[in-house]
């Protein structure tokens, strides 16, 4: 069995590349969620125009890693308190967010998002949503850090690393963003 979460980290890229390293994490793709449009193609979500955030959908198996897990990650690997920009990014296709297609998972969300609060003073600017939609995009942007090991990414090299040895790790453990 396995379940299933869609997570907005900023640019795809590099949030694909990251969950692909924590063991559980059976499958990764690329995408849109949340817009107005449909079958949006990556120009036009450059654009701001559609509503879609830069998403990526995460496939896991809950007996080897829980979403509560999956979540902390999550947090690792983003500026939670940032409206609508991650690293360099601009824009409202790279704002943050957790979306969810089993509302049983909303206490657990709703538990790691009230832990992360406690760590700033500002409110969090990650939005918290049931998913509406989702549109792969295109097969060029799929696993792009595999295909262009030299390309962008907004996350440092140190945190793909971090992802791989996680679950030998406490949760007491942090990583330099």
């Amino acid at each position: 069995m396995t379940k299933e979460i869609y997570l907005a980290g900023g640019c795809f890229w590099g949030t694909e590349h990251y969950f692909k390293q924590i063991e559980g994490v059976e499958e990764t793709e690329v995408g849109f969620a949340n817009g107005h449009t449909k079958n949006p193609t990556y120009k036009e979500v450059y654009t701001d125009t559609t509503g879609f955030a830069e998403t990526v959908f995460v496939k896991y198996d809950p007996h080897v890693v829980s979403l509560e897990f999956l979540l902390q990650m999550f947090f690792k690997a983003i500026d939670p308190t940032s409206l609508n920009k991650q690293g360099h990014d601009e824009g409202t296709r790279y704002r943050t967010g957790v979306y969810y297609t089993d509302p049983a998972d909303l206490p657990v969300i709703e538990k790691v998002f009230a832990e992360e609060q406690k760590h700033y003073e500002q409110p969090l600017a990650v939005e918290k949503l049931s998913l509406q939609n989702f549109y792969t995009a295109e097969e060029y942007h799929q696993n792009y850090l595999d295909k262009n090991p030299d390309g962008y990414c907004h996350l440092p090299l140190s945190l793909f690393e971090f992802a791989r040895q996680a679950t030998k790790k406490s949760d007491n453990d942090k990583v330099t963003k």
